[in-house]
């Protein structure tokens, strides 16, 4: 590895808050990490000279950007977030030798072979399989999806780039056919992330309100899940406990399509803050209850990610080493 790229600069944008850190050499711990609140900020490129003038003096050779966003061009607009720039006017602005921008779930689930076990909360299933595809979730700002691939011959594992958050919901039962109406209804196509993020939440809530009959209040995620964590409101309540049904289903899905007997990890902001409520909830039961083929899902063990550091920051890190 040239150790002439170093320092290197690394990121995790999402679209509530901006992550970045430092690493020296190779095989360096990350340093000097930093979170930032987006909104603080008017572009991606403020937000890291920002950053840098107030962990410098530094000029990072190399610098790799995992963003809660698809990258399909040099141009990039965020879906949550009214930033867009251009990866090469970046690269120039700030004098990079290099710059990488990934999917901010690609680069998390680069890192998810490295985390420790005490990174990660199991939810049931059995053991994983070794050397098999793991799938990855997301709910937060929006719902990212990922999953990663094995690779032969001593090749790292191979990232799922896609935005698997805007496939279609689906329903279970007569409950969540009304949920999904009053989704189609507001917003059109009820993709997964108009239910399984921050907003999503909030969306959750006003379903349940209407469906129940009761005046919906103006609350945010945050408030909404502290109630129902307190058992203070019913409507928040079962806005959670919908919440995770269909974390659950979606989940399972993607385990099928993945073929991921090698583990479902569950990352984003959401899921880890509700600590013990997964256990208690419908997740487990809804991943599993694929018909024939339940049998095939029951034994695959589903992760939450809760790191200290961000595990995006590492992915992204690990992504400039495969070149």
């Amino acid at each position: 590895m040239d150790v002439n790229t170093f320092p290197r600069l690394l990121g995790d944008i999402g679209g509530t808050n901006a992550r970045f850190a430092l690493q020296s050499g190779p095989g360096a711990a990350l340093t000097d990490i930093a979170t930032y609140p987006c909104a603080a900020h008017a572009s991606l490129q403020q937000a890291m000279q920002h950053y840098l003038a107030t962990h410098g003096p530094v000029s990072p050779r190399w610098c790799a950007i995992g963003i809660a966003n698809p990258v399909v061009g040099d141009e990039v607009h965020m879906t949550n977030r009214d930033w867009t720039f251009s990866i090469s006017a970046l690269k120039r602005s700030l004098d990079f030798d290099r710059l990488l921008v990934l999917n901010d779930f690609t680069a998390l689930a680069l890192s998810l072979p490295v985390l420790a076990p005490n990174e990660l909360r199991r939810v049931g299933g059995g053991e994983a399989v070794a050397d098999a595809p793991l799938a990855l979730i997301g709910p937060g700002t929006g719902l990212g999806v990922s999953g990663l691939l094995p690779a032969r011959d001593g090749r790292r594992a191979v990232p799922i780039n896609g935005e698997g958050g805007h496939v279609t919901l689906a329903s279970t039962d007569a409950h969540e056919d009304a949920v999904l109406r009053w989704l189609r209804d507001r917003f059109g196509h009820a993709s997964a992330e108009r239910a399984l993020s921050g907003p999503g939440l909030v969306n959750l809530y006003g379903a349940s309100c209407e469906i129940d009959g009761v005046r919906a209040k103006v609350l945010a995620a945050d408030q909404i899940t502290a109630l129902a964590l307190s058992g203070a409101d019913a409507q928040c309540t079962r806005a959670v406990a919908d919440f995770f049904s269909f974390l659950g289903n979606v989940a399972g899905n993607l385990a099928l399509s993945l073929g991921a007997r090698g583990g479902v990890y569950i990352g984003g902001g959401i899921v880890p803050r509700l600590g013990e409520q997964i256990d208690r909830s419908v997740l487990r039961r809804q991943f599993e209850a694929k018909g024939r083929f339940q049998g095939y899902l029951a034994p695959i063990p589903i992760f939450v990610v809760n790191a200290s550091t961000s595990p995006a920051l590492i992915g992204a890190a690990r992504a400039l080493e495969d070149g």
